[in-house]
């Protein structure tokens, strides 16, 4: 009584069909690959140890935000 059986799965999956469509589901399901794809993708790249992260840290330091510049000929006077 608690659990699903395999009717109650198929009745809902049919439902789900005639709602959404199958045009709908295979674009949710290729979007849903993708993501997949790019979020294992991630993982690997993480792993991998990389040598520009302390060249980067170094430039990162140096630079200072440049500051806002003013047009005088624009304002109102």
């Amino acid at each position: 009584m608690g659990g699903f059986s395999l009717w109650h799965w198929l009745i809902v999956l049919v439902i789900v069909v005639l709602v959404f469509g199958t045009k709908r589901l295979k674009n949710v399901g290729q979007d849903l690959g993708e993501a997949m794809k790019g979020f294992k993708k991630g993982l690997q790249d993480d792993d991998k140890p990389s040598a520009q992260l302390p060249d980067q840290s170094r430039d990162n330091d140096t630079t200072t935000p440049a500051a806002p510049q003013r047009d005088d000929e624009h304002t109102p006077r």
